[in-house]
């Protein structure tokens, strides 16, 4: 009887031992078991990756989850590639966003300015990625880094396709953000297309800002919207740089074929004053462009403040609206 016992115990521990076996070997090949599922989660959320920044390299995750945007071009990017950002800092000018883009930012956190982004607010949001650039926030990025990786850009003037490549690529998107790249450059090229020889208008570009006037240049983002679709400018606009703050003995600078200016406006209306007192000078009044009828105001966050995919595109369906009739 012992005998019989110890043969039914010793086949008793090999059905175990076989379970076990069977058991390990169903989650090792993804049967469904929950915790293989759960392994597996863990697996790809831990995934790294490294992107090249201006601030070295920098490990991000394969696939952030919770992405937090400080430039106003960046929240355009995220947007335009179909990511909802957890927090980003407030748009120049809206209450908080800008109008083209405030019913996709519902439940998105203000951060505060792009200048000077609430590093608290931040924190508390835990991200997994922060996206920024070094020409606004160089001196909190160490700061930043220690919340989650940071990828941060150069700097916001001259070329933003570059910031938005930079984008694409942190957050594991550069086919998708090929896709929308090539998308703008086919608007670039039907309106082109549409515009032939109206592509000689010598056109001009001013923008009024509290206390300050600025003579619009070839590497701002409407300057290079203009250089995209090959319109010519006035020969004292025909520069390489930015802008230039002028005094009003530099209004004749301003004439050109069609004149397009904005006003940076914040809501305590120097701004506005500003262009209302440039605009009525007699020198103003004197240009060619003016006397003819052809200066236009347009919207400052379309044509400059905003800076990011979604106002280049609609930049371009605004200036169509001034030569497609």
């Amino acid at each position: 009887m012992k005998k019989w016992n110890g043969i039914i115990l010793m086949l008793l521990a090999a059905v175990l031992v076989l379970s076990a076996c069977g058991s390990g070997s169903g989650n090792t090949a993804g049967t469904g078991s929950e915790s293989g599922n759960k392994e597996a989660e863990q697996s790809t959320d831990n995934a790294k990756r490294t992107v090249e920044t201006i601030m070295g390299k920098v490990e991000v995750p394969a696939h952030p989850q919770r992405v937090v945007v400080l430039t106003n071009e960046g929240t355009e990017a995220l947007l335009s590639l179909g990511i909802k950002p957890v927090g980003a800092v407030k748009s120049w000018t809206g209450d908080p966003w800008y109008p083209h883009i405030k019913d996709q930012m519902q439940g998105v956190e203000n951060l505060g300015e792009e200048g000077q982004p609430n590093v608290e607010a931040i924190a508390a949001l835990k991200p997994d990625l922060i996206l920024g650039t070094k020409m606004r926030q160089e001196k909190i990025y160490d700061q930043l880094s220690a919340i989650a990786p940071t990828v941060f850009s150069e700097t916001l003037r001259g070329e933003w396709k570059e910031n938005f490549k930079l984008w694409a690529d942190a957050v594991n998107m550069k086919d998708k953000g090929d896709e929308v790249l090539a998308a703008y450059d086919k608007h670039v090229a039907d309106l082109k297309a549409e515009l032939g020889d109206k592509l000689k208008t010598k056109v001009s570009m001013v923008r009024f800002m509290p206390g300050k006037a600025r003579i619009y240049y070839s590497d701002t983002f409407s300057g290079i919207i203009l250089n995209e679709l090959g319109f010519a400018r006035p020969k004292a606009q025909e520069k390489q740089g930015f802008a230039d703050d002028v005094g009003k003995e530099r209004i004749p600078e301003m004439d050109g074929d069609i004149l397009f200016y904005f006003t940076y406006e914040t809501g305590d209306g120097k701004g506005s004053e500003m262009e209302k007192e440039w605009t009525n000078d007699n020198l103003w009044k004197n240009l060619d462009v003016v006397k003819k009828g052809n200066a236009h105001k347009v919207d400052d966050v379309i044509w400059n403040t905003a800076g990011g995919v979604l106002a280049a595109n609609l930049m371009l369906d605004q200036l169509k609206t001034y030569f497609v009739k």
